[in-house]
């Protein structure tokens, strides 16, 4: 039972990254947030890194390639792409738009590996990719001609796409590495990335902005909760209950998501968002639940 608290703890946590990450999106650049996120992960990770260091080094030279993509995706791309949508977003519908990642790992799937996908699983991928169009949309069909003021909505379907390639392509992870091993060798390589990106963006490496108490608590929240604690419950809890049941958890982010967006930003549901919701949550369930004629 306790583990699958942990995955429900897990889904709040990581849905609490939106709704923070939306609320300082005034305060902080999508890529200072980003990077000093993960620089301080790394930080807290560091001990860990250097007693494992011999292990997490050797691996690192057989299978460079590999880690930097893994590090490039997981750790730089999508949190990037996520904080620079909430700036012209709202939470909600980042959230509503981000529950469609399961749609978009079966479409990568079928594509780089050939997995085979079935007529209902299609269906799903089509209800599915309608129901986030209509968000972006926000209901209207008449705004397809004005998609520029959705720019937000776009950089969160580009991080969904980011961590679904992350997610696809986890079945070539080093086996050589534990679970804490790989996340610490993938953090500090996205930190590494970042940081090219900090620099090149013309920021310099200070900490002014923690001066903005908003900024603190919200930064200090995201290194705890969305980033340690949530992989630490996610490693564990999904050994314990498997992966299929564990991914289903994760369609309580829109939940828990409007829930923590109503308490820290004033937003509220539309009927739009209701109806983006149920054509997302039917696309999902026909192309998780159903494995039938394929094609």
């Amino acid at each position: 039972m306790k583990y699958y608290v942990f995955l429900v703890l897990t889904v709040l946590f990581w849905s609490g990254n939106f709704v923070f990450g939306r609320l300082v999106s005034t305060s902080i650049e999508p890529t200072q947030l980003s990077f000093f996120r993960w620089f301080f992960v790394l930080v807290i990770l560091l001990p860990y890194i250097l007693i494992h260091y011999k292990n997490i080094l050797s691996v690192f030279k057989k299978k460079y390639i590999l880690i930097i993509t893994f590090g490039a995706l997981g750790i730089s791309g999508f949190n990037t792409f996520l904080y620079y949508g909430l700036q012209t977003t709202t939470a909600t519908n980042a959230l509503l738009i981000n529950s469609s990642i399961p749609i978009f790992i079966i479409v990568l799937s079928s594509l780089i590996f050939r997995t085979k996908i079935t007529k209902l699983q299609l269906t799903g991928v089509i209800i599915s990719t309608l129901g986030v169009m209509y968000l972006i949309l926000k209901g209207e069909i008449n705004h397809i001609s004005q998609l520029e003021f959705t720019s937000g909505d776009l950089w969160i379907i580009a991080a969904c796409v980011d961590w679904a390639l992350y997610t696809v392509l986890l079945k070539h992870k080093p086996k050589e590495l534990n679970s804490f091993e790989f996340f610490g060798l993938t953090t500090l390589i996205g930190t590494i990335i970042l940081y090219c990106l900090f620099l090149y963006q013309g920021y310099s490496f200070n900490l002014d902005f923690l001066e903005n108490e908003k900024v603190l608590y919200s930064l200090i929240y995201i290194v705890i909760f969305p980033s340690i604690l949530a992989f630490y419950f996610w490693n564990i809890s999904t050994v314990e209950v498997g992966v299929n049941k564990a991914g289903q958890f994760t369609h309580l982010m829109p939940i828990f998501g409007a829930i923590l967006a109503y308490l820290f930003l004033g937003e509220v549901l539309k009927s739009y968002h209701l109806v983006g919701i149920s054509l997302i949550g039917l696309g999902i369930y026909l192309s998780i639940f159903f494995k039938r004629e394929k094609i």
